[in-house]
């Protein structure tokens, strides 16, 4: 074969590899998704964030890694006993690996630590979803 067939088939195969993730991130982001990083620990050296999508999908927030392959979801975090620990902005070797004017928030719950980073208006849409009742549940001091 010729050296210069296979390097044309791996470059095509690349492109069309790019060109499938670019499609899956445009079509979560128009389907009401926003630009997430998340970590699923602790660090103070900023490392472990990863880019994402996340959407709100009921009682849950359904987040998808940039760069996978997968067709579902990457993390799934349930709204129920979910609690925020603390809010910040995030540390200088932080703010390269998420999305530009990000805050920060480390939250708890019963799949454990996570730490989401999103923009000041995608953080208070999700602030607002944590805080309102599940579609259907009663409040009992409302009633």
């Amino acid at each position: 074969m010729d050296v210069t067939w296979i390097v044309g088939v791996v470059l095509v195969a690349t492109a069309a590899v790019v060109a499938m993730l670019a499609w899956r991130r445009l079509r979560l982001l128009r389907a009401g998704g926003v630009h997430v990083a998340l970590r699923g620990r602790r660090d103070d050296s900023g490392r472990g964030w990863q880019l994402g999508v996340g959407r709100y999908r009921g009682d849950e927030f359904v987040w998808y890694r940039v760069l996978s392959l997968r067709s579902g979801p990457d993390q799934v975090i349930r709204r129920e006993g979910l609690e925020i620990d603390e809010r910040r902005e995030p540390t200088g070797p932080e703010s390269y690996s998420m999305p530009l004017g990000s805050m920060v928030i480390s939250c708890h719950g019963p799949e454990g630590i996570v730490e989401i980073a999103m923009g000041v208006d995608a953080m208070t849409g999700f602030l607002s979803w944590l805080e309102s009742s599940p579609p259907g549940s009663s409040i009992p001091w409302a009633s």
